[in-house]
């Protein structure tokens, strides 16, 4: 059954999905983190594996950047594929000047500038927010790892070379946390498909003083989310059972 996007068949993906951006991260994340992980599609170098964490089937599809391109693989996840839950694993502009680098950012509300989720829900007000339970899974998870996870609302945009100089201290002034560019998709699409989504960032790059991530601090800080993130979704697979 495979989709214009998905070439993989009915059950090869496991009901719970990581979803980084990078195709690449992706093939990382599950030669570095799965267990007997397997290639399930790879269409336009798109990869999707799926192997096993602590004995739970978990999936990894990459969903390229930005929302056009996540909301293709989220649909047809949700839709075809029977996935339940999809947890986003990405990076983000800190617009937050007291958030520290290598922060992981549980994205409890997402406003955005993409007309994208106004489309899907054209008559009403749709709050862009997490599945509520695995939010609090997320908390609960992370107290029980001594993990100082920061929680709050974020900005999902659709310009990566961003023209409004006032942007980021007017974000930091409303209380937005960080910048990324695939959330919104992710959470209205949950919504609309009856799914669960829960997105968690790690902070990269401060905006506000051009303060990045070296490369292996990068790597590390992506590897502590991706562990966390498991964890997460083992738990919360002990939910829906």
């Amino acid at each position: 059954m495979a989709t214009p996007h998905i070439d993989a068949e009915p059950g090869d993906f496991a009901p719970s999905v990581l979803m980084p951006g990078d195709p690449l991260r992706a093939t990382y994340i599950a030669e570095r983190h799965l267990e007997q992980a397997h290639l399930v599609t790879n269409v336009r170098n798109a990869n999707g594996y799926t192997g096993t964490y602590k004995g739970l089937p978990v999936s990894v599809m990459a969903s390229g950047m930005g929302i056009p391109s996540a909301a293709i693989y989220i649909t047809e996840l949700y839709r075809f594929y029977g996935v339940k839950t999809i947890v986003r694993v990405g990076t983000a502009g800190v617009f937050d000047p007291s958030l520290e680098l290598r922060r992981v950012v549980a994205a409890t509300e997402c406003i955005t500038n993409s007309a994208m989720p106004a489309q899907i829900f054209p008559t009403e007000a749709s709050s862009l927010t997490p599945t509520p339970e695995l939010a609090d899974i997320a908390s609960r998870v992370a107290s029980s790892r001594g993990m100082d996870l920061a929680t709050g609302k974020i900005f999902t945009t659709d310009i990566f070379y961003e023209p409004d100089p006032e942007l980021t201290a007017r974000m930091a002034s409303d209380g937005v946390l960080c910048v990324e560019m695939e959330t919104a998709g992710l959470y209205a699409l949950a919504a609309a498909e009856g799914g669960r989504a829960l997105s968690l960032l790690t902070m990269s790059d401060h905006l506000s003083t051009g303060e990045s991530l070296s490369t292996v601090d990068r790597q590390t800080s992506l590897d502590e989310m991706i562990e966390f993130a498991l964890e997460v979704v083992v738990a919360d697979s002990e939910v829906i059972e």
